[in-house]
C-alpha cells in the first residue's frame, strides 16, 4: 500500500510547460514595473520563454519518459504524465503555433491590446495545451484542457470597448462551459464504473465492468465524447466558430484555429484510442458521421461567403477550420475499425495545417493593417502592390486545397483519405473527396483574386493625379489594391516561418508522413 503513494517526479520531463507558466507568471509581475513605453519587452520576454520552451523538447526525443507515476518503476506502472512521441510532436505544434502566434501579435499589444494581460493569458494557455498531450489521468486531462481554455476566453474578449468582441468571448465562454461540464459529469461517470482516473487501467477496467455498472459506463464514455465534441468544434457543436473568430483579435483567431483544435483533438485521441478502446464499436461509426457531417458544413458554409461581406476573409477561414476538423476526424474514426496506427494521420495532417494556417492568418492580419473590414474583395489585385504577401498566400490557400505546389497539404490529404480506406471506411472516403472538391473552388477563387487587376473606386483621378484628388474608400485606401503599409519585422518574420516551413515540408514531406506510416504510441 505505501508504494501506491509514492510519485516519482521527472522534472526535465514536465520542464516545457513548467517553463511556459513559470515565464507567464514573470511576464504578470513584471508588467506591474516596466514602464508603459518599455511593454515591448514583455513580448520579447515571452518570445524567449516560448523559444527555451521548445528548446527543452529536444533531451526527451526519445520519448520513453514519465513521471508522477503510482511506483518508482515507470515501466510498470501507471502514471500521470508520460513524454511519449505523440506528447511530443503535439507539444511541438502548440508550443510553435504559440510561438508564430506571439510573433504575429507584438504590434497589436503597442498599438490596441493591453500587453501584460494579452501576455500572462497567451503564455498561462500555452501552458495548458503542452500539458495536455502528455496527461495520461482523467483528472489531469480535464484540468489542462481548462488551464488551456480559460484565458482563451479572456484573450478573445481582449478588444475593449469591442462590442464584437465581447460578444464573441460570451458565445465561446458559454459553448466551453458547456463542453466542460459534459465532460466532467462523463468522467465521473467513468470513475465512478471503473474506480481509477488512469487512462490506461481504464481501458482494462471497461472490459470487465459489474453488470450493474454497465450503463453508467456507457452514458459516462458517451458524455466524454461528447464534451470533447464542443471542444473540437464538431458539427453540431460548431456554432460559436465564425462569430468568435470574428470578434477575437486577429492573433488569437489564428491561435485558436490552430492550437485550440490541436488541443481538442489531443484530448479526444488520449479518450478514445486510450481509455476507451472497448468502446470502438461505439465511437468509431459516431466519429465518423460527424467527420461526415463537419467536413461538409464547413465547406458548404465556407463556400457561401460573399466576397464584399465585412469580415469575410477571416469567416471563411473559420469555416475552413470547421472543415479541417472533419478531415483530421477521420484517422480517428478509422482507428475503432483497424489499428492505432491510423492516429499518424491525424497528427501529420494537423501538423501541416498548423504551418499553413498561421501562415495564412499573418497575411490577413498584414492586409488588415489597411482594410480593416477585411474583406475578401481586398485582396483583389495584391501581387500587384505586395508581391512576397500574395505569393506567399497563395501557397498557403493551395496547401489547404491539397494542390501543388503545396506539395505537403496534398500528401496529408492523400494519408487521411488512405485511413479511411484501409478501414474500410469506403463511403467516408468518398464523402471527403466531394469535400475536397468543394473546397477547391473557395481556395482557389481567393488565390485567383490576388492576382487580378486592381479596381479604381468610382469616381478616382488618374495614377498620376495629386494626392489629395484621389477619392478613398472607408479604410481610408484605393479600391481593389490593397496595398498594405510598411509591415513590422515580427508580422514580416511570422509569415516568413510559415513559408518556408510549409516549403521545407513540400519538399521533404517525410518529416510529417512518417508519424502517419509508424503511429505515435
Amino acid at each position: 500500500m505505501t508504494s501506491q503513494l509514492v510519485q516519482s517526479v521527472d522534472w526535465l520531463t514536465i520542464a516545457p510547460p513548467v517553463l511556459t507558466a513559470a515565464v507567464a507568471l514573470a511576464v504578470l509581475v513584471a508588467d506591474l514595473f516596466v514602464p508603459p513605453e518599455r511593454k515591448r519587452l514583455l513580448g520579447w520576454t515571452a518570445i524567449g520563454g516560448l523559444t527555451a520552451a521548445l528548446a527543452l523538447l529536444v533531451p526527451l526525443r526519445a520519448g520513453d519518459r514519465s513521471t508522477f507515476c503510482l511506483t518508482p518503476d515507470t515501466r510498470v506502472a501507471a502514471c500521470s504524465y508520460t513524454a511519449d512521441h505523440f506528447t511530443l510532436v503535439v507539444q511541438l505544434l502548440v508550443l510553435g503555433g504559440a510561438l508564430l502566434t506571439a510573433l504575429l501579435s507584438l504590434d497589436e499589444t503597442r498599438e490596441r491590446l493591453p500587453a501584460g494581460e494579452y501576455w500572462f493569458l497567451l503564455l498561462s494557455s500555452a501552458a495548458g495545451a503542452a500539458l495536455l498531450p502528455a496527461s495520461r489521468d482523467l483528472a489531469t486531462l480535464v484540468v489542462a484542457l481548462e488551464v488551456a481554455s480559460l484565458p482563451a476566453f479572456a484573450l478573445v474578449g481582449l478588444k475593449r470597448g469591442d462590442r464584437m468582441s465581447g460578444e464573441a468571448a460570451l458565445k465561446f465562454f458559454l459553448s466551453s462551459v458547456t463542453a466542460t461540464a459534459v465532460t466532467l459529469l462523463g468522467a465521473s461517470f467513468v470513475y465512478a464504473a471503473t474506480g481509477t482516473l488512469h487512462l490506461t487501467e481504464i481501458a482494462q477496467r471497461l472490459d470487465d465492468v459489474p453488470g450493474q455498472l454497465q450503463t453508467l459506463a456507457e452514458a459516462g464514455v458517451a458524455l466524454t465524447l461528447v464534451g470533447f465534441a464542443f471542444k473540437t468544434a464538431t458539427v453540431p457543436f460548431h456554432f460559436w466558430v465564425p462569430d468568435t473568430y470574428v470578434g477575437a483579435p486577429l492573433p488569437v483567431a489564428a491561435y485558436l484555429s490552430v492550437v485550440g483544435k490541436a488541443v481538442g483533438f489531443t484530448g479526444l485521441i488520449l479518450v478514445t484510442v486510450v481509455a476507451f478502446p472497448s468502446y470502438a464499436d461505439v465511437w468509431g461509426p459516431a466519429l465518423a458521421v460527424l467527420a461526415a457531417l463537419t467536413m461538409t458544413a464547413g465547406n458548404v458554409a465556407a463556400l457561401r461567403q460573399l466576397s464584399t461581406r465585412a469580415w469575410s476573409a477571416v469567416r471563411l477561414l473559420a469555416w475552413s477550420s470547421v472543415a479541417q476538423a472533419g478531415y483530421l476526424l477521420v484517422p480517428i474514426a478509422a482507428a475503432a475499425y483497424s489499428s492505432d496506427d491510423q492516429i499518424g494521420a491525424t497528427v501529420a495532417y494537423a501538423l501541416m495545417y498548423a504551418v499553413v494556417n498561421l501562415g495564412a492568418f499573418a497575411v490577413v492580419a498584414l492586409v488588415a493593417r489597411v482594410r480593416p473590414r477585411n474583406r475578401i474583395e481586398d485582396y483583389r489585385g495584391l501581387y500587384a502592390t505586395s508581391p512576397a504577401a500574395a505569393l506567399a498566400l497563395a501557397f498557403f490557400l493551395l496547401n489547404l486545397a491539397g494542390l501543388p505546389p503545396g506539395i505537403i497539404g496534398l500528401f496529408a490529404k492523400v494519408t487521411v483519405f488512405s485511413a479511411a480506406v484501409d478501414a474500410g471506411l469506403g463511403w467516408l472516403a468518398v464523402v471527403m473527396a466531394l469535400n475536397v472538391v468543394i473546397a477547391l473552388y473557395y481556395y482557389l477563387r481567393w488565390t485567383a483574386l490576388l492576382f487580378r487587376t486592381p479596381e479604381e473606386a468610382p469616381g478616382e483621378a488618374p495614377a498620376g493625379a495629386p494626392e489629395e484628388t484621389r477619392e478613398r474608400s472607408p479604410e481610408g485606401t484605393r479600391k481593389g489594391a490593397a496595398a498594405p503599409r510598411r509591415a513590422p519585422a515580427p508580422l514580416t518574420l511570422a509569415i516568413a516561418l510559415t513559408a518556408a516551413a510549409g516549403a521545407v515540408l513540400s519538399g521533404y514531406p517525410q518529416f510529417v508522413l512518417r508519424f502517419a506510416a509508424s503511429g505515435l504510441f
